[in-house]
């Protein structure tokens, strides 16, 4: 994943950097609490920096960094101490800085005395914005803009832009302080065994709009904690698991932590919920990231599914503008509103670069009517999929071969618009880059469902004939797929046909996706199979990205040999899909082993360095942490395990266990299904189902394949 025309990775923000969430809203800090515009440090909301510096200091010196505790995503507290320069081993004074986030930044700043002896010092906080984009913070592009600075009564400083078109501050208040510029002085004197507080605040406002602007704010009478009260709801709601497997739990626990706090509310329409892509910089809402992430989280909490597919028809495309690379009907790859990305998008603050959004819209879709939805989708969602359908068709596939491929509208757009959207993310068996149009396999099968899912939708409707239409053109393009993408003397499928029409030849985990999507001609399973779990492609934690004999093969690049969590999640997913149970299970046993070693969390990705050769997985610079699609991969694992299938359209529940004997007993509870709340109890290799609504017949076996449940598909020969 990465941000339209944002290749370059950020600089690090320092050991022990602590990121703070709530809503659209981070900050970034040092170990120490500290914030310095030298770095991709700072407050940032609506994807513009309004803290820059933000530097404590006592009696001239840093603090120095004794802890740093994130007990909530919203919320740290930094323990510290002053520098001593009186020979004196140890200091006498404890420095907490417990900071929250909710309408910008709160931190209470307190000393304590632990001597015998009076203590007197200067403590000065220095606080400054530059307004920057977060993409000029994020690639070190940052300057100091023109700003005016005024100070009010009572230790307030109001630090505004000063560019006319765009109209941004924030308020710093501080009582009790000696303001001086942008420097908040304070002179100490704390007796014995005592301590001393003060607070500070830093609100932003964009054009009069503030931070969480559908409640109270601090110093109201009856303040609400916004972050913790969302936090708490989500805790209580979401899906609960217990397993004699601890690891496991504690793994699953941090997802569902992580999850909650990476949502992102729209105060325009209270109750709709949408993921935000991953921390620190990209906390936005995106269209590829954001549906596979809830389609891995349908099981924990499907209103986010709902939310984003809400969220996304209201940003769908409406014309054609080749700056932002909007279509008709196209679903965007990200939205952002800082002010340098929307000039650079012509205006905008969605950018439509993604050729894999729109068909993942209509099967993420499909497959929410399955678990229940079917009339909140079809009352408000079904124009929608009809337009992402026709993208398909007629912008999708602009050269009429029946392949959905891209080629960027602008020179700023992202040069790959799939999953692997760096610049060499797509490249043949000798490392030639492709050049597009390219046409990506996964991407043919997510069509491949969209299809499938809409003539289910047309079945259960009972429109027959439109069910035949989108059936016999799923069929059609899987029969296309299995003769132009197959490599016969590989053994597996091309990650690509590019701009000629040859298939581009490297070995990349991009084909479990296909299996995913259940495009994949059985008599070639096994084989594709095979190539996954083979030494070039395994690491022992997980499967590459691209295999190790292929000349573009580098184990710490971004996308040409590293472990993407999402990216086996859905291999695992596929394998299972197709019977390969063992190989399925590898990669999930591997991935867990992964998140135990990375303490509990997932990264965005990390290394793909031998299992063999390295005790443990090796992070990748500057990996989102936490990031959406690996916070969603363990519940999706646990899915796969649990062959846990809900086909509501078809009255049933498909649920077949196949846990490892090692990971023991397995409780579930509290998941959302048919308007109620069930649980599933795999305990002494025996499955059992409590609450299942009577309407819904329980089936003790693997789900058919969607095309299998078609009739019209079966009928026109799809299998």
């Amino acid at each position: 994943m990465t941000g339209w025309n944002a290749e370059n990775l950020a600089g690090s923000p320092g050991a022990g950097a602590v990121t703070l969430l709530a809503g659209t809203s981070f900050c970034v800090s040092a170990a120490n609490g500290d914030m310095d515009q030298s770095a991709p440090h700072g407050m940032f909301f609506r994807d513009t920096r309004f803290v820059s510096n933000w530097l404590l200091k006592i009696n001239g010196h840093a603090v120095e960094s004794l802890s740093s505790i994130v007990p909530e995503p919203f919320r740290a507290d930094f323990i510290g101490r002053p520098a001593r320069t009186d020979g004196v081993a140890d200091s006498h004074l404890l420095i907490e800085r417990r900071r929250s986030m909710f309408g910008g930044v709160r931190e209470e700043i307190t000393i304590r005395n632990f001597s015998t002896k009076p203590s007197n010092f200067s403590l000065s906080l220095t606080v400054n914005a530059d307004f920057a984009d977060i993409f000029e913070v994020k690639e070190g592009r940052a300057h100091h803009e023109s700003i005016h600075l005024s100070r009010g009564s009572n230790g307030e400083v109001r630090i505004e832009s000063g560019k006319q078109d765009h109209p941004v501050k924030v308020t710093i208040d501080a009582p009790g302080a000696d303001v001086d510029g942008d420097v908040l002085n304070y002179e100490v004197t704390i007796d014995p065994q005592k301590h001393w507080s003060t607070v500070v605040t830093a609100i932003p406002s964009i054009e009069g709009v503030r931070p969480e602007a559908d409640a109270p704010v601090w110093g109201s009478e009856q303040p609400v904690d916004v972050p913790e009260e969302r936090q708490q709801e989500w805790d209580e709601r979401v899906t609960t698991t217990e397993f004699s497997n601890k690891a496991f739990e504690k793994v699953l626990n941090q997802s569902r932590a992580d999850l909650g706090s990476l949502r992102i509310f729209d105060p325009d329409h209270p109750g709709r919920t949408v993921v935000a892509a991953g921390s620190p910089w990209f906390m936005a809402l995106f269209g590829r990231d954001s549906l596979l992430t809830s389609f891995m989280t349908l099981p924990l909490d499907p209103s986010l599914a709902l939310g984003t597919l809400q969220t996304l028809a209201d940003h769908q495309g409406k014309t054609v503008n080749p700056l932002s690379e909007e279509e008709p009907g196209k679903i965007l790859h990200e939205v952002r509103f800082g002010a340098a990305t929307g000039l650079a998008l012509g205006g905008s603050s969605a950018y439509y670069g993604s050729v894999d959004a729109t068909p993942l819209f209509v099967t993420l879709a499909g497959e929410l009517t399955r678990w229940g939805f079917r009339s909140e989708v079809t009352a408000s969602l079904l124009p929608a999929l009809d337009r992402a359908l026709e993208w398909i068709r007629n912008y999708g596939d602009a050269d009429g071969d029946g392949f959905v491929e891209y080629e960027r509208a602008t020179e700023h757009g992202l040069f790959n618009q799939g999953w692997k959207d760096s610049g060499d993310g797509i490249n043949f068996a000798d490392g030639t880059i492709a050049k597009p149009p390219t046409a990506l396999c996964e991407v043919q099968g997510y069509v491949y469902t969209a299809y499938l899912s809409r003539a289910l939708m047309a079945e259960v409707d009972g429109d027959m004939e439109l069910a035949e239409l989108w059936g016999s053109r799923a069929a059609e393009l899987k029969r296309r797929f299995n003769e132009q993408f197959w490599l016969p003397d590989r053994g597996y499928f091309a990650v690509a046909l590019d701009r000629d029409k040859r298939r581009v030849d490297s070995c990349a985990s991009n084909m479990g996706h296909c299996l995913w999507s259940g495009i994949v001609d059985d008599d070639k399973a096994p084989l594709v199979a095979e190539r996954l779990m083979s030494g070039e492609m395994f690491t022992g934690w997980g499967v590459r990205t691209l295999a190790s004999d292929m000349a573009a093969y580098n184990p710490a690049s971004y996308h040409n040999g590293s472990v993407w969590p999402h990216d086996n999640a859905l291999i695992a997913a596929g394998l299972m899909r197709y019977g390969f149970i063992d190989e399925s299970r590898r990669i999930i046993t591997g991935l867990l082993d992964a998140a135990e070693a990375f303490g509990g969390r997932l990264p965005e990705l990390f290394c793909g360095l031998d299992r063999k050769s390295y005790g443990s997985p090796v992070p990748y610079p500057s990996s989102c942490s936490p990031q959406a699609w690996a916070a969603a991969t363990p519940v999706h694992l646990l899915r796969v395990l649990l062959r846990f299938d809900p086909c509501l359209t078809h009255g049933g529940l498909w649920l077949a266990p196949v846990v490892p004997a090692d990971f023991g007993d397995i409780r579930v509870r509290n998941i959302p299904l048919a308007g109620s709340r069930i649980a599933v109890d795999f305990v002494n290799g025996i499955t059992r189902v409590a609450n299942l609504p009577e309407d819904v017949e329980l089936h003790r076996g693997p789900r058919k394949p969607l095309a299998d449940l078609l009739d019209v598909y079966s009928a026109n020969g799809g299998r």
